[in-house]
C-alpha cells in the first residue's frame, strides 16, 4: 500500500493540471464554453476521487509521521498547516465556483472560478512538496491509523 500516496498526489496534480487546462480554454474565448465545462468537470472528478483516496487511506492505513530531523518538524508542521488550510478553502472555493456554473450564474462564477483556481495550484504544489518531504527527501515515519491511534494510545 506504499504506492497510494504517490497516487493520491498524482491526483492531485492532474487535478490542477485539468483546471490549468480549463482555465486557459474559456480565457482564450468565451466560445470554448464545453471544452471548459469538460477541463474543469475532470479537473473536480480528480480532486473528489483523491478526496476519497486519502480519507479512506487516512483512516484504514493512517497518516505517515514527519521521519526528518526534529530541527526541521517545526517548519514541516507550519508548511503542512498552510496546505491543509490551501486545501480546505480551495475545495470549498471550487465546489462554489462548481454551484454558480451549474447555476447559469456566471457573474459569480467568474468571480469566484480564478481565485480557486489560485488556491488549488498553489494546494497541489504544497501537496507535491508534503509528499516530498514525507516520502523522498527524509525516509517516512511511523504510520498510525485512526483505530490503532484511538485505542492503543
Amino acid at each position: 500500500m506504499s504506492y497510494l500516496p504517490l497516487i493520491c498526489v498524482i491526483l492531485i496534480v492532474l487535478s490542477a493540471i485539468f483546471v490549468a487546462i480549463g482555465w486557459s480554454l474559456i480565457a482564450q474565448t468565451r466560445r470554448n464554453i464545453r471544452p471548459h465545462m469538460f477541463a474543469m468537470n475532470t479537473a473536480a472528478a480528480l480532486a473528489l476521487l483523491f478526496f476519497i483516496m486519502y480519507a479512506l487511506r487516512t483512516v484504514l492505513l493512517g497518516n505517515t509521521a514527519f521521519g526528518g530531523p526534529a530541527s526541521v518538524k517545526p517548519y514541516y508542521t507550519g508548511f503542512l498547516i498552510f496546505h491543509i488550510i490551501l486545501a480546505a478553502s480551495g475545495g470549498v472555493f471550487g465546489l462554489i465556483a462548481l454551484f454558480h456554473a451549474y447555476k447559469k450564474n456566471f457573474a459569480r462564477h467568474r468571480k469566484i472560478g480564478p481565485k480557486a483556481s489560485v488556491i488549488w495550484f498553489l494546494t497541489a504544489i504544497t501537496g507535491v512538496a508534503v509528499y516530498s518531504l514525507l516520502y523522498i527527501v527524509y525516509e517516512p515515519g511511523e504510520t498510525t491509523n485512526v483505530f490503532q491511534a484511538i485505542w492503543n494510545h
